[in-house]
C-alpha cells in the first residue's frame, strides 16, 4: 500500500497545478469511490484494498498539499505530503473518529511543517514566540493562523462538494474551471460528448446544484 502512495499519489494538487482529465468512461469507477464517506473507505483500507487507499489519499491531496504550500514550502511540500501519507496509513487502525480525519490531516501536516522548518533553520515564526521547545508535544489544530485554517476548511468544503456533483456535472465544472489554460468550448463539449450549444444551459443547472451542496455543508 506504501507502494500506491510513492506511485500514484506523489504529484501536485489543484491548487499549483493544471487537473488531469480522463475519459469519462475509465473514471467513473473512481468517481463514485470518491463519493463514498470515509469511513467506508478506512474500512476498505484496513480490509488492504489498495484501491481503497488511493482514493482516499485523492480525496485529500490536494488538503496535504495546501498546508505546505500557503506557508511557501514549495520545495518540502511532496516530501511533507509523502511523510503525512505515511503517518495516516500507520494510524488508520487507531483513528476513532473518522468524521476527524480532515482535522487529523491539517494537524498532522501542520506539525510535519513545523519539522521540516525546525530541521532547516528556517527562521519563519509559525507559532507564538515562546510557545514552542524541542521536546514540545505535536502541534494542535488551534495553532494554524486563523485566516489559513478558515481557507483550508473552505477549499475542502468545495472539494467535498464536487466530487459529490452527479459524474458529468463534476467532469464539466472540473473542465471549465479549473483546467489551466482553459480549455476552448468545443474541447470541451466534444469530451463530455455534448453540443457547444447546451453548455451554457447545462453549466448553469450544475452550478445551481453546487451552490445547493455548499449551502448545505454551511459554506
Amino acid at each position: 500500500m506504501t507502494e500506491a502512495v510513492t506511485k500514484r499519489q506523489k504529484e501536485r494538487p489543484a491548487d499549483s497545478a493544471p487537473l488531469e482529465s480522463s475519459p469519462l468512461d475509465s473514471s467513473s469507477l473512481h468517481s463514485a469511490l470518491l463519493r463514498s464517506s470515509d469511513e467506508r473507505l478506512i474500512a476498505d483500507c484496513l480490509k488492504g484494498d489498495q484501491e481503497a487507499w488511493g482514493t482516499l489519499i485523492d480525496k485529500y491531496k490536494n488538503l496535504i498539499y495546501s498546508i505546505p504550500v500557503k506557508l511557501g514550502m514549495h520545495q518540502d511540500a511532496g516530501d511533507i505530503f509523502q511523510s503525512v501519507c505515511v503517518d495516516l496509513l500507520s494510524e488508520l487502525p487507531r483513528l476513532r473518529e473518522h468524521r476527524a480525519l480532515p482535522k487529523w490531516l491539517m494537524q498532522t501536516c501542520y506539525h510535519k511543517c513545523l519539522h521540516y522548518q525546525r530541521a532547516a533553520e528556517r527562521l519563519v515564526e509559525l507559532a507564538p514566540e515562546g510557545a514552542r521547545s524541542d521536546n514540545a508535544s505535536p502541534a494542535s489544530l488551534d495553532e494554524l493562523p486563523e485566516h489559513m485554517l478558515v481557507q483550508i476548511e473552505q477549499e475542502q468544503i468545495l472539494r467535498s462538494a464536487i466530487s459529490d456533483l452527479p459524474e458529468k456535472c463534476e467532469r464539466m465544472v472540473r473542465l471549465l474551471f479549473f483546467e489551466i489554460p482553459p480549455r476552448p468550448y468545443d474541447n470541451i463539449a466534444k469530451e463530455l460528448g455534448m453540443s457547444r450549444g447546451s453548455i451554457g444551459a447545462i453549466r448553469g443547472r450544475c452550478l445551481s446544484y453546487l451552490r445547493k451542496l455548499l449551502e448545505k455543508r454551511g459554506f
